[in-house]
């Protein structure tokens, strides 16, 4: 009993080496930038080396705007707010890096209850009339939003509509005359090594613009449901969040938004938004003013292959349910803890991605076909999707810790279990009515070790099958080893997270 409080009372820190940081800047930070002239054509062909940039950047750059956005400034000290919003998708990134590495939290201005905060993005033009694209972190909770075009003409912008999901934003002008304006390109015929540019205003010295290729395709931030990001090594940096990415044609390709980096600067790894993602969202905010995104109410983790063969199910697919939230579309549709979810609405669910996507696309009040792989076959549900009023996280994927809760010896998988007892459900903070067995203690050179598991952990199922007791716990890991299985899912509860975990069968 001692053993396990000891462990249950270590904690471990895990260090960020870099961080997703988005590009708005506080005080004095970015600008934007749009598309071609009117009256100017595309540009076509590709730069051939030693070539110049030149004549995409004359097209494109009148069309790129510096958006300054105002705020309340809020009385708290610099290492308690980050300066993209509580509610940035990029928050809990941002804290977890500059908090872990002592690095004081950049403020958006000096703290003085009625001072005023102003900080700086990018942004460009797709319309004469004015309407501009630019990331939602650069006029999140924005009391006033400032728009400077090219040449250096100041005015002012209304919101049109904002998403904080995909992380993007339109704005409104009432410009003069006809605006200079960019156009859509296709982000699906990008490849890596392509050539790319990047438009806006780093550090607020004024609208720049960076060459370089596509780094990779379908990079994933874990910042929301649509991560599908394109990396560059194109330098960005604050103040280019909400600039566009443009092809060897001059037209938007992406919206720059965020990069990874150890000291909050540019080291050439950049990501930005697809314009064939972008565009489908900017067009429902020019019409609407919002979108609504489905929810269902789950916490989703990878199938593994481990996974995949201690369940039975032929292939490493799907989305396997940690958790099914109380009260939710979930829960009324009949989703259990350990199901995996490998179609919605008749189409195959390859990944916890695929499904955040799916569900996100999903309109509230629709009623979807969901197929679930549970105790060895599949079994057909229905659910009614949920929207945003509803007050839990949208499907996401989790990030399948492996990790473990359970003094009887299951030398299978190298764990000793004990029976949940009063003291053990208070010093782990249990309810009263949690059942399961408690790890006290894992084997060195064991599967379970490997895995993950660590004394403390509870296991909740084997195999998908809910325990009780120790006992039941033994007795089905050992079932499963006489059934030939090559590995045993169980599902974990550590603190308040549940997470299933695959260990393998130690071998002689």
């Amino acid at each position: 009993m001692s053993n396990i409080l000891r462990k249950h009372r270590i904690a471990a820190l895990l260090g960020a080496a870099i961080v997703a940081v988005p590009l708005a800047m506080p005080v004095v930070l970015g600008t934007s930038a749009a598309h071609a002239a009117t009256d100017t054509p595309p540009i076509s062909g590709i730069v051939a080396p030693g070539g110049s940039f030149a004549p995409i950047v004359s097209a494109d750059k009148p069309a790129v705007v510096t958006i300054t956005t105002t705020m309340k400034a809020q009385n708290v000290s610099s290492d308690e707010s980050s300066p993209f919003g509580d509610d940035s998708p990029f928050d809990e990134q941002f804290r977890q890096f500059f908090g872990q590495q002592g690095i004081p939290i950049p403020r958006q201005m000096p703290q003085r209850p009625t001072e005023r905060a102003e900080a700086l993005g990018s942004g460009f033009v797709i319309t004469p009339d004015g309407y501009i694209v630019t990331n939602n972190h650069v006029i999140d909770n924005a009391t006033s939003i400032k728009v400077t075009l090219d040449d250096g003409t100041e005015l002012p912008a209304k919101l049109v509509g904002a998403d904080a999901k995909s992380d993007l934003a339109v704005v409104k002008i009432d410009a003069p005359k006809p605006l200079a304006t960019i156009v859509w390109g296709d982000s699906n015929k990008l490849n890596a090594g392509d050539q790319i540019l990047a438009i806006g205003n780093p550090f607020g010295i004024g609208t720049t613009v960076t060459a370089g290729i596509v780094s990779a395709r379908g990079r994933d931030l874990h910042s929301g449901p649509y991560d599908d990001f394109i990396q560059i090594d194109a330098p960005i940096n604050h103040g280019n969040s909400g600039g566009p990415l443009v092809d060897l044609q001059g037209k938007v390709v992406g919206i720059n938004t965020a990069i990874y980096s150890p000291n909050g600067g540019s080291v050439g790894v950049g990501f930005a938004i697809p314009s064939d993602q972008a565009q489908k969202v900017v067009a429902k905010l020019m019409k609407d003013g919002s979108i609504e995104h489905g929810f269902i109410g789950v916490q989703i983790q990878p199938v593994t292959a481990d996974v995949a063969s201690a369940i039975g199910l032929g292939r490493p697919e799907g989305a396997l349910v940690a958790k099914v939230s109380e009260d939710t579309p979930a829960a009324r549709a009949g989703i259990e803890t350990g199901d995996v979810i490998t179609a919605l609405g008749g189409q195959a669910v390859k990944s916890p991605r695929d499904l955040s996507r799916m569900v996100a696309d999903l309109a509230p009040g629709s009623r979807e076909g969901l197929t679930v792989w549970r105790q060895g076959q599949s079994k057909e549900l229905n659910i009614t999707v949920g929207g945003n009023q509803d007050d839990q996280k949208q499907a996401s994927a989790g990030s399948g810790d492996k990790s473990s809760p359970a003094a009887q010896r299951v030398p299978t998988i190298g764990v000793g279990l004990a029976d949940l007892t009063p003291d053990i459900r208070q010093a782990l903070n249990l309810p009263r009515r949690e059942s399961g067995a408690v790890i006290e203690s894992v084997a060195p050179d064991k599967p379970a070790a490997d895995a993950g598991l660590q004394p403390g952990d509870v296991i909740v199922s084997v195999n998908q099958r809910p325990v009780k007791s120790a006992g039941e716990a033994k007795t089905a890991v050992a079932e499963a080893g006489r059934a030939g299985r090559k590995s045993v899912l169980l599902l974990i509860q550590r603190g308040d997270n549940q997470t299933f975990v695959a260990v393998p069968f130690s071998v002689g």
